[in-house]
Formats: structure tokens, sequence, C-alpha cells
């Protein structure tokens, strides 16, 4: 009798890893290492590598920090994007996940966690988004679906959050590259602005946020970090 053929394994979950620090980087990729069905199909600690590794390697998963030295990761997934070039994406970030998750998934991604959740939780993850499931933290989980039903209630004006809710994604990208001390012309070239444009959307921001100068934008960023941890 002949035996009936084995079926071939698929092949493992190519990730590209998208992340500045060495060591968080390290951490990955060793974890990922001794998955069996994974991979690293490449690594950039830069938002120009990763665009030219992401478009030349075509990885399953994307594994993408929104902080890196020449760039955002926000505008990155955009690139990406625009270009049809975006990977299943899974953002994994320091950065305030009530003031990013929501607005990254909005922009493609498929996943949003922070770089405190478990590296279990991070594997699966990289799993889920390569299978086509959203992925958030429970939290984020809830209000999406609390959202989805209408049930969300406004909030309040004096909580600090309720400001954050009125910039635009734009608006919020560019207090996050100001938060990080970025000029406006370094600003600028990240996002593929003009200089005059980053401007407005300061002078937008400081009306917002009832503020008058760049250190105070700063201090509002800080404190919603603050909030968050």
């Amino acid at each position: 009798m002949i035996p009936p053929p084995v079926p071939d394994s698929p092949p493992p979950i190519g990730v590209l890893l998208v992340e500045d620090h060495p060591a968080m980087r390290e951490g990955l990729r060793a974890a990922i290492a001794c998955q069996l069905g994974m991979r690293v199909a490449g690594e950039a600690g830069t938002w120009h590598e990763a665009l030219r590794l992401a478009r030349l390697l075509a990885p399953d998963v994307l594994v993408l920090d929104l902080n890196l030295p020449d760039g955002n990761g926000w505008s990155l997934l955009e690139q990406l994007r625009s270009l049809k070039a975006l990977p299943p994406t899974l953002v994994l970030s320091v950065c305030d996940e009530a003031l990013y998750a929501r607005r990254l998934l909005r922009a493609g991604a498929r996943g949003y966690l922070m770089k405190d959740e478990p590296i279990g939780s991070v594997l699966q993850a990289i799993r889920d988004v390569h299978a086509g499931r959203m992925v958030a933290s429970r939290e984020i989980s809830s209000e999406l679906m609390t959202e989805a039903l209408d049930m969300a209630e406004r909030p309040e004006v004096d909580d600090p959050s309720a400001a954050a809710g009125e910039l635009s994604d734009r608006e919020l990208q560019v207090l996050g590259l100001i938060a990080r001390r970025m000029s406006n012309k370094e600003i600028a070239a990240s996002l593929s602005l003009s200089e005059k444009t980053v401007h407005t959307y300061k002078t937008r921001l400081m009306n917002k946020l009832g503020v008058r100068t760049t250190p105070e934008l700063e201090a509002c960023h800080a404190a919603w970090q603050r909030r968050a941890d």
C-alpha cells in the first residue's frame, strides 16, 4: 500500500524588524530565531533603510518602531501604503497607545502593542497579523468595539486626553517629532512637508492646546506620556 503524500510545510513567516535600539532588536531577533515557522528576513535601524528593505525583501510581516533617528514610523507606514508595498504591520512602541493605536490602525497597521508586553505576546501578535487578524491591547480593543457600536461617550473637556482627541493625525505626528526636539527643517524632511507647512502645524497645535511656546508643546506631549504610564 502506497502511503499518502506528506504535505509540505508552509514557508516560515519572514519578519522585517525596524527598531533603532540594538538591544531591543537583538532580543527580538533571538526570540524569533527560536520559533518554528518564523524567521528574521531583515533588520533596519533607520527610516530610509527600512523603506529600502521593505520594498526589496517584501517581508510577510513588518515589526515597526515609531521613533527612528531619521524619520517617523508613522510616515514610513504611510509611504509604504502609498507605494502599495505595505506588508501586514505590527507597531511595537513606547508611545501612548491611547493617543496612537487607533490612528495607526486606521492608517494601515494591523496591530499595536506597547514594548513592555511579554515577548510571548509579541510573537503571537506577529502570527496574528500575518494571519490577517487585528491586534491591540484589551483596553484599545474594547474601545474600538464600543465606538463601532456608537456607544462611546465624548470625553470631558478637562480630561487631558480630550485635547489630544481634537488633533488631526498629521498634527499628532508633528507634535511627536517636536517632543523629540527635532527642528522644523528635520520635521519637514521626515514628513515630506515644507518648513512653512510645519510652521503652520505648530501654530495650530499651540492654538488647540492653549500654549505659546515649543517647550510648552513638548510639556503637553510629556504629560500625556506620563498619564499613559
